[in-house]
Formats: structure tokens, C-alpha cells, sequence
């Protein structure tokens, strides 16, 4: 990758066989060539050109997901701008961090957010805001219609910024992971290779674009094999049943599945054309594994990844896909667990730290070099956070995140082993165990249970179930029922919002 060719657009071009070819089809039913769609890409380059984007400025965008907000991320890859997809829930007092942090040349909006959002911009000279809605409306639109399609694609060189994803926050101030035409470039092509991909295959894709999971895997993918989509606002099951036989494959979060699994229209026979169902960005429960494969004769392709690595593992193409584990390391990809105190590898078998070493590993966190020290080694591995193991066969299960390990009485708990039991009790549909502030253990291990609508489990039964299962320091002390669990925008459980709300079931009262 070297010259122009570093130019993920001009990646994307070059393995585009066939112009002509339908790249994004709309849930109304507009079709869209992947020709018409470089030369509107060129036409709102030349806009993004016009109002001062050059090379490695950034280019924030918080827009409902449509065709053109796709082709608007081709638009900023072409003249070698920094992507900043952001989330569309967030409030102005959230972008205001965000943009006082990136110092954007331009942002796009939706139109209604444009006032607001302009308050924010003033101490930023020459900033500009456009907008862009749901029906290619807006400014931006408006002057792309008759700006011209061509414009040279920025050369770009291998380890240049191609976006910036910013990270939950969830642990402090929002990271922003900064990734590099390399690194995208090399994870499309590597799960392109590994998930079988061709240009005959149309994905259906819900996913928002301010993610990875929808921008950088999905999308990327599609561009680099020159495929088709169908590109869906939300998902919403209606409309997954009304246009699956069209695709080959989707990609989706557990909670599409788990919802899917509630129609009863899904079974082998409305299923039997499609060529793969993936499943990220959450865990998927493993009575989800099994259930699908029992529906539809599909065992879900669970894959493993993160905002700052994109995909690390995967579940194989061919081959066995065992629930519960997120498949071996990618071609180029090395995974280790290691010492959370020493960072010595761990044998296989043991619980650690999962790193990762490889050209899918982000250049580090924009403006913040101490965190990019602490968490990126010199040696090239970066400390995921997450809490894992492998098998002799280099397979990989996820425990939970080394910030929800669970110190009670002096002994670490992983809350993924505490939920896998109990999830396997009849009548509980899902759970997410925390650790909770005790008066006498550190930490109580505390159980959040989401029970099926007809059962009458009772937090004795629970307990009951669980004590021949698990040693007694892993029980929980305190079981809650709730109707769901709170989630993100990808299906993620929001452990840190439960151990806000329950923060005083032991020390209250």
C-alpha cells in the first residue's frame, strides 16, 4: 500500500468491476450504482473542498443513517479528510465536548440540529455547518447538485487518519480511536477473504453508520468486493422478513436476533437462500447460538473486534462455530492474553488481559498521548481490556471486561461464568451480574435477571440453582428482577448504569 493506492477510496474503486452495478438499493426501493455513487461522492468532495477541507482535517457528521450519509464517508476518504461519525443520540452538551476536542473544518447535521449545533462552532474561525436529512435533503445536498463530480483522490499515505470513532466514555472523557487508511483497508480485505464475500452477495444492513460494526465492518466490506446492499433506517422485523429474500447475508447485533426469534414467520424454509448470518458488538448468549441453529439450520458467525482494533476474531467460515467463544485470530492478527499485574502471557486456560498485535490496530487516541502510552505498548500490542482465555486450539472466550471483574471477599469474579449459569435456569431469558459495594465483602456479586413473562423464579431458586454449580464466593449475594436489561445503541449492557442504580442495596437502610 503505497502512493495513491493508500487512498482507501482509491481501494475501493479499483475493485469495483462492474460500475453499473446496484451498490446500495433503499428500503423504498431506490437504486443506487456504485457509478452514481462515486460521482456524487466527487460532487460533495468538491462542497466539503469548497468550505476549507483539506488532507487530515476533520469532517464531524451527526445525521440519520441514509444512502447519502454513506456516500458522504466515501466523499471525506476521497480528498484524504478524518471521518467523526457521531452517535445521533447525543445531546448538544455532549457534541459540544466532541467538537471542541476535534476541532472540526465542517460538520454535518440533520436539519433540525443545525441552530444548535452552529452555537457550538463560533469559536472555531473558517468552521462551517451543512446539513443533510433522511430524503437528501438539506445544504450540503443542495450545493453538491451542482458542484462537479471529479476531483483528484487525495494521496494518502498507509498510516494517514482516515477517521475518528470516539469511544463510550464509559470510564471517563470519550477517547477518540484514531484509524488509519491501513488499518481499514487491511480488516475489509482480511473478513472479505475469511467470510467468502463476492460481489454477487447483497447484505441487509440495520446497523447504524457511527459504528464499526456497520461502517467499518458491513460497508467496507461491500466496497471492497464490489456487492450490493440493502440499506434499512433501523431494523425493525416487518421489513427483515419483507426484503431477506433479496440478500445473502446479515450482520447483526444479539438483540436482532433474539427479536427475530420471536416472529414466527423465521424458519429453515424463509432462511434457506441465505449464505451467512454474523453476529457482534455484544455477546451472544449461547441459547441464542443454539436456538437459530435449531430454527433456521444457520449457526450465527459470532466474531470478536472493538472500535480501536475493528475485527480481531472470528468464529470460522467453514467449519465448527462454537456458542459461547468468539473463534481464533484473524490472518495477520496475533491475540495473547496476558497478567493483568505483569503483563507476562498467560498459559492456555487461564483468564487475562486479551492484546492485540497487527495492521488492524489503531495509530492511538486523538490529543491524548498518555493514554495512547498506557494502553499501546511498544511492542505493537494494545491492552483490549477485555478479560479472556484461550484453548489449545486458539480459541477464544470473552469473560467480560477486566473493569467488571468482581473483587469479593478478596476473590476475583468473572461476571460472564456467574451469567452463563445463570442463564441455563429455566425461566430466566438473560442477565448481567456487577459487583456492588459491601460493607463486608469489597464487592457483593449482585445478579440483574430479566425472567420469562410466565415463570415465577424466585431469588431462593436462583441461589438454590446455582449452589452446586458455583463455588460459594461466586453466588450472588442479592438477585434483582427487572423487565430488560439497559443496552446501547449496538445491544451492549450498560453494566456501569446498573451499578449506578444499584450502588446502595447493601448499604442502605
Amino acid at each position: 500500500m503505497t502512493g495513491e493506492t493508500a487512498n482507501l477510496y482509491t481501494a475501493f474503486v479499483a475493485r469495483c468491476a462492474n460500475l453499473d452495478k446496484t451498490f446500495i438499493e433503499t428500503q423504498d426501493g431506490r437504486r443506487i450504482r456504485y457509478r452514481e455513487a462515486f460521482d456524487l461522492a466527487g460532487q460533495i468532495a468538491n462542497v466539503l473542498k469548497d468550505k476549507g477541507v483539506r488532507p487530515l482535517d476533520r469532517v464531524a457528521v451527526q445525521v440519520e443513517k441514509s444512502a447519502e450519509a454513506l456516500i458522504l464517508y466515501l466523499a471525506c476518504l476521497r480528498i484524504g479528510a478524518i471521518y467523526l461519525p457521531l452517535n445521533t443520540a447525543y445531546t448538544l452538551s455532549e457534541l459540544d465536548y466532541f467538537i471542541n476536542d476535534a476541532e472540526p473544518r465542517v460538520v454535518v447535521c440533520a436539519p433540525g440540529s443545525h441552530d444548535g449545533i452552529q452555537s457550538l462552532m463560533t469559536r472555531l474561525s473558517g468552521a462551517s455547518v451543512l446539513t443533510l436529512g433522511t430524503q437528501g435533503d438539506g445544504s450540503l445536498m443542495l450545493l453538491a447538485q451542482t458542484a462537479p463530480t471529479h476531483i483528484d483522490a487525495a494521496p494518502c499515505r498507509p498510516d494517514d487518519i482516515a477517521a475518528i470513532l470516539y469511544t463510550s466514555g464509559t470510564t471517563g472523557r470519550s477517547k477518540g480511536a484514531m484509524l488509519t487508511h491501513r488499518n481499514l483497508r487491511s480488516n475489509a480485505e482480511t473478513l472479505a477473504a475469511t467470510w467468502c464475500f463476492t460481489a454477487g452477495d447483497v447484505l441487509l444492513h440495520a446497523l447504524p453508520l457511527f459504528h464499526t460494526h456497520g461502517l467499518f465492518v458491513a460497508t467496507n466490506i461491500i466496497l471492497t468486493t464490489g456487492a450490493s446492499m440493502i440499506l434499512m433506517p433501523e431494523f425493525d422485523p416487518s421489513v427483515i422478513r419483507e426484503r431477506l429474500p433479496e440478500a445473502t447475508v446479515m450482520m447483526g447485533v444479539p438483540t436482532f436476533y433474539t427479536r427475530l426469534l420471536q416472529e414466527d414467520w423465521l424458519d429453515a424454509k424463509t432462511v434457506a437462500h441465505m449464505r451467512l448470518f454474523v453476529s457482534g458488538s455484544a455477546p451472544l448468549l449461547a441459547d441464542t447460538h443454539r436456538e437459530w441453529s435449531e430454527r433456521t439450520g444457520h449457526a450465527i458467525l459470532e466474531r470478536y473486534g472493538m472500535t480501536e482494533t475493528n475485527m480481531i476474531t472470528s468464529n470460522p467460515y467453514s467449519g465448527s462455530r462454537i456458542p459461547g467463544t468468539v473463534g481464533t485470530a484473524l490472518p495477520g492478527i496475533e491475540v495473547i492474553v496476558t497478567d493483568p499485574q505483569t503483563g507476562a502471557v498467560l498459559p492456555n486456560g487461564e483468564v487475562g488481559v486479551v492484546e492485540v498485535r497487527g495492521p488492524n490496530v489503531f495509530k492511538g487516541y486523538w490529543r491524548m498521548p498518555e493514554k495512547t502510552e498506557a494502553e499501546l505498548r511498544s511492542n505493537g500490542f494494545f491492552i483490549t481490556g477485555d478479560l479472556g482465555r484461550l484453548d489449545d486450539n486458539g480459541v477464544l472466550s470473552i469473560v467480560g471486561r477486566g473493569k467488571d471483574l468482581v473483587i469479593t471477599g478478596g476473590y476475583n469474579v468473572y461476571p460472564k461464568e456467574v451469567e452463563t449459569q445463570i442463564d441455563e435456569i429455566d425461566g430466566v431469558v438473560e442477565s448481567a451480574v456487577i459487583g456492588v459495594q459491601h460493607p463486608d465483602f469489597g464487592e457483593g456479586v449482585t445478579a440483574i435477571v430479566v425472567k420469562a413473562a410466565a415463570s415465577n423464579l424466585s431469588e431462593s431458586a436462583i441461589v438454590k440453582a446455582l449452589d452446586n454449580r458455583l463455588a460459594k464466593f461466586k453466588l450472588p449475594k442479592r438477585i434483582i428482577f427487572v423487565d430488560e436489561l439497559p443496552r446501547n445503541t449496538m445491544g451492549k449492557v450498560l453494566k456501569d448504569a446498573l451499578r449506578v442504580q444499584y450502588k446502595s442495596i447493601y448499604t442502605s437502610g
